[in-house]
């Protein structure tokens, strides 16, 4: 049984063409990340699978029925963008109400523990800070053992150990059999996370595979070099300058260092590597993106 499936779904806001006939089927055990740049039609997704937005063409499934039926959300967890909390409500008793909507909820002193909050039970919401909000909106997403848990920018705002704590929750509920649809702008999050990359990009699917497929989706690799000068060269993708460096990105690294050569570039400390995840994400989005285009959020 496919938990959640998007069959050419689009979906307009006005003149906003936000997704563009997309396909996306989400399988039992997997742990999949949603990747794209502001605006790409993430969260719109994410909307429709999880029932808070219709279609404007397509159709959406989720746990084998229509997302905006109650009793099928009963089985899902989500933890949106943006959540909210009743400030005055200390942290144990917000956990006690939601689990009061299900019939076989984590004990609350197990949930508050694998997210790192068992400190903060008797803490007012109002009183958390920004990041500690978070753990605990992405911790009720847990709460009633769903089948499939969608999360969207989980780790928004959070430090360096939050971040690693929830990761490390994620993994425990994935390698116990849950199936997780994570969206995030950090892509090391998703390179560390996901088995499965769906890239989006101006409302379409530019890639659908494994981390590593994704890579070798567009074939750019990294050569970093010390150079004074470099003319402009064929077949750079992206160019950086860190600490002195230059990383240029291309799709034929041999091609490169030939025309390095040709064009009498003094060069030194040459390195070439296979690319980065968040170099492929670059190197797939430029292709659709248009270099002047500012970000809309969707």
């Amino acid at each position: 049984m496919i938990l959640a499936r998007a069959e050419q779904v689009s979906r307009r806001y006005g003149d906003v063409l936000a997704l563009d006939r997309v396909d996306l089927e989400v399988h039992p055990g997997e742990l999949v990340g949603l990747l794209g740049p502001n605006g790409a039609g993430k969260s719109t997704l994410i909307n429709l699978l999880v029932g808070l937005r219709r279609p404007t063409a397509g159709r959406v499934e989720l746990l084998g029925g229509d997302p905006r039926d109650p009793a099928t959300r009963r089985q899902l967890g989500v933890t949106p963008q943006e959540t909210g909390l009743p400030g005055t409500l200390r942290v144990g008793e917000v956990v006690d109400f939601v689990s009061a909507h299900f019939p076989d909820p984590v004990p609350r002193s197990e949930l508050l523990d694998r997210f790192g909050l068992t400190d903060l039970v008797r803490r007012q919401t109002g009183g958390l800070s920004g990041g500690q909000r978070r753990r605990l909106a992405v911790a009720l997403a847990f709460v009633g053992r769903p089948r499939l848990v969608v999360l969207d920018e989980p780790t928004t705002g959070l430090d360096v150990e939050a971040r690693r704590t929830l990761w490390e929750a994620i993994r425990s509920f994935h390698a116990d059999g849950g199936t997780v649809l994570l969206s995030s702008h950090y892509l090391e999050e998703v390179e560390a996370l996901a088995q499965r990359v769906v890239v989006i990009g101006r409302g379409r699917v530019l890639a659908d595979d494994t981390v590593d497929a994704v890579r070798s989706f567009v074939g750019v690799r990294r050569v970093s070099l010390l150079a004074d000068d470099l003319p402009p060269l064929p077949g750079v993708v992206a160019t950086e300058h860190v600490e002195g460096r230059t990383h240029l990105l291309t799709t034929d690294a041999d091609q490169l260092i030939r025309d390095l050569v040709t064009a009498g570039v003094a060069f030194r400390e040459l390195e070439v590597r296979p690319t980065s995840l968040e170099e492929a994400f670059l190197a797939i989005t430029a292709a659709v993106e248009p270099a002047t285009a500012q970000p809309t959020t969707v």
